[in-house]
């Protein structure tokens, strides 16, 4: 679980009394109820009380507030909210931005609020606990075990079957897992062509089709402007870094080498910014915070293309600090323009500390990539390299939606 500083980062301070709160108003005051109500028995641990503009709610060593206004905006009655489609049905500016519940009730297992109108909400203390900002802050949003060389070897995660993986949930599930948890998979006795590739990317995802096609063959002719169609070393990164949301997961399948050389690097981005955030939280901070522009210019042959995409380094989920993507690539960063001079040094520091982490040579995953073994990466965490190779080298792959990825895994019953 990434730390927890959302309050910090957060809370601003009163004009009026130089007090530090959680971005509301001056003037919006709470004024506390004389006492807790409890439900009976008081056993339960289940106690609540009115304030001015907010319900304060006790349960499962939880202490949740919840506005006046949300608590009228979720409500899941038939006329605010469709169980058929799973949409809102209420018209959220419809509501009163001053709203105050007429009564408010709570039993054993549930809230009752009665508005002004007679309309009467009902929520499950369970479901409040979930999905309250306090009970958020507590969750991690995707499950995930950090790797190093070591860690990763020591779990010993087996590659599934191609016809596991394409004829039953079961090895598509265990797939996914894996995948899920470690950030990369691989699916082995792939028939070694870009068709049957692009049969076992479609099990899990739709194509995202980019400036590169859908499927493309991956060799070093230097046919596109970039260093990856060479034989060079590529050192690690993601992908796409100059796209606005660069693409979630990518395919790689060795259909032919004939030569030496040319292994696949694999470092768990993740795994790395942890260290930082453990060694440096300040560096880490200011990696989720400083925005950056990657750049993409080619004009090879008929390829001309002019991409720009901006965002920091490490990007995190602001109410528990999970960090969700880290856009990484050192070969494509462009100028650095969006930095004002007293803070692009410690930018610097911070990136250097971060790259050192991804440098050191127990946290890098050699793997040599062969025909029949493919190989799926999340690029939003593990980033991938390469060594100098000799001879003729085919590659193919895709990229894939990770909106695709992660329904097909909740559709299985995995948390995604």
């Amino acid at each position: 679980m990434w730390c927890q500083r959302l309050v910090c980062l957060l809370s601003v301070p009163c004009r009026r009394t130089g007090h530090h709160s959680l971005g509301l108003p001056c003037g919006r005051r709470t004024v506390p109820a004389a006492r807790w109500h409890h439900t009976a028995p008081e056993s339960l641990g289940c106690a609540w009380q009115l304030h001015g503009d907010h319900l304060e709610l006790r349960y499962a060593n939880t202490l949740m507030r919840f506005d006046f206004v949300w608590l009228r905006d979720h409500c899941r009655s038939a006329s605010c909210y469709n169980t058929k489609t799973n949409q809102r049905s209420l018209d959220t500016a419809s509501v009163d931005l001053g709203i105050k519940p007429k009564a408010v009730r709570v039993d054993e297992t549930t809230l009752f609020v009665t508005w002004p109108d007679g309309h009467v909400t009902r929520y499950g203390l369970e479901w409040l606990v979930k999905n309250s900002y306090e009970g958020q802050k507590q969750q991690v949003m995707h499950p995930r075990i950090l790797w190093n060389a070591e860690i990763y070897r020591q779990a010993q995660i087996p590659s599934v079957d191609c016809r596991s993986f394409l004829e039953t949930n079961e090895g598509l599930k265990e797939f996914l897992q894996n995948f899920l948890l470690y950030g990369i998979a691989f699916v082995e006795n792939v028939t070694p062509t870009k068709e049957d590739t692009q049969i076992l990317a479609e099990r899990i995802s739709l194509i995202r089709e980019t400036i590169y096609g859908r499927m493309w063959y991956f060799t070093s002719d230097f046919s596109r402007g970039d260093t990856a169609y060479t034989k060079l070393a590529l050192d690690r990164h993601t992908d796409t870094t100059y796209f606005q949301e660069p693409c979630g997961i990518q395919v790689f399948h060795c259909l032919k080498h004939e030569g030496t050389g040319g292994r696949t690097l694999l470092v768990d981005g993740f795994y790395a910014a942890e260290q930082v955030l453990q060694q440096a939280p300040d560096q880490f901070e200011l990696l989720s915070k400083v925005p950056l522009k990657h750049e993409y210019v080619e004009n090879v042959g008929d390829c001309h293309n002019h991409m720009i995409g901006v965002g920091p380094v490490l990007n995190v989920y602001p109410w528990n600090n999970e960090l969700y993507l880290i856009r990484y690539n050192n070969y494509d960063r462009a100028v650095i323009n969006t930095v004002p001079y007293d803070v692009v040094h410690r930018w610097y520091t911070a990136h250097r500390t971060l790259t050192t982490e991804l440098r050191r040579p127990e946290n890098e995953l050699w793997v040599k990539l062969k025909p029949g073994k493919a190989l799926f990466i999340d690029n939003w965490r593990v980033l991938h390299g390469r060594e100098a190779f000799t001879g003729y080298r085919q590659l193919c792959g895709c990229y894939l939606t990770r909106d695709d990825v992660l329904n097909t895994a909740r559709l299985l019953g995995l948390q995604a």
